[in-house]
């Protein structure tokens, strides 16, 4: 094997956290490399065009690099701004578009396949977030052309017949973001309202709108399938059906949970599928492979983010740093 292709850490995903994980490599003085199958923080350019972060610029920061924003929240461009300046004044080594296929163990190391070449590592570090795969809804006609499991422009909708799918922050900020560019606006919820973790300068909007009638909220109700130009919804006074031009189903994310047990990673036998790690080292039942980020929550996709999850690079090279030193 090329000895260029072996290291010390080998960090999959070239996140947030990724970068984070790589930033307190370097500050301890090991040879490590970011593995990152699209482009640099991923997910985030995959994130809707117009959104705004939850969290305050200081809650992004990550190895204490200010984070400075024109806005009280910072928006994806600022976000995507301050991390591609991250990795590139700190010149942190990472090979972009470059995806991770398996990871096997080898005399006492691991060898990381990817879909280029085969690197050789002591330690891997697994960040891949949850953005990679959608929830679906398994109804008839969702794999129709028309439905989306990312929302990224409004301007695409204008004119058209949309139905939203959902009623959490990516489902809300779909549904008042097309009908302000000329969208006919429905919602299918599966429940009473609009989900509490909704942003809370946003809820008041998304209810006013649903109250006065500019978009249609389908309450404790559910898509049951979908056509070319319709789709048949379920509602607590039976069967609806509907013209529709598009489909925008926000109904969530998941970590690739296969690639977690594939790499011999354990997780909960229930459906929240945990991988199993010391939340003391984000070290998992796998010797020497650590867990940062979004990913040690399973399906509970919702606790850990950025501003909660980056203290996971510290304890991983804390870790790290002690094992080598008893060598």
């Amino acid at each position: 094997m090329n000895s260029t292709n072996q290291f010390d850490i080998i960090i999959v995903g070239g996140g947030p956290i990724g970068l984070a994980c790589a930033l307190e490599a370097k500050k301890a003085g090991l040879h490590y490399c970011i593995l990152e199958k699209g482009c640099l923080v991923n997910s985030l350019y995959h994130y809707p065009i117009n959104m705004t972060f939850f969290s305050t610029s200081d809650k992004l920061e990550i190895g204490g690099i200010p984070f400075v924003s024109n806005n009280i929240k910072p928006t994806r461009p600022e976000a995507l701004e301050y991390f591609r300046r991250v990795a590139t004044s700190k010149k942190l080594t990472i090979h972009l578009q470059e995806e991770v296929k398996d990871i096997t163990g080898t005399n006492g190391k691991y060898q990381v396949i990817t879909t280029k070449q085969t690197y050789l590592a002591t330690f891997v570090v697994i960040a891949t977030g949850f953005y990679d795969i959608p929830v679906m809804m398994n109804i008839p006609g969702e794999d129709l052309p028309k439905v989306v499991h990312y929302y990224k422009d409004p301007h695409f909708y204008a004119m058209h017949k949309v139905l939203v799918v959902g009623a959490n922050n990516s489902a809300v900020d779909a549904a008042l973001e097309t009908w302000r560019k000329g969208a006919e606006v429905s919602m299918v919820i599966r429940h009473e309202g609009i989900g509490k973790r909704v942003k809370y300068w946003v809820k008041p909007d998304i209810e006013n709108r649903i109250k006065e009638g500019s978009i249609k909220a389908y309450t404790n109700s559910t898509l049951k399938a979908i056509r070319e130009k319709e789709v048949d919804i379920l509602t607590p006074d039976g069967m609806v059906t509907i013209d529709n031009d598009y489909v925008i189903a926000m109904t969530g994310y998941q970590p690739n949970c296969s690639f977690l047990q594939q790499v011999g990673i354990q997780l909960s036998d229930d459906e929240v599928l945990q991988p199993v790690y010391n939340p003391e080292t984000m070290e998992t039942n796998m010797p020497n492979i650590y867990l940062a980020g979004v990913v040690c929550g399973g399906m509970n996709t919702h606790v850990w983010f950025i501003e909660n999850s980056r203290e996971h690079a510290e304890l991983i090279m804390k870790s790290i740093r002690k094992k080598l030193l008893n060598e």
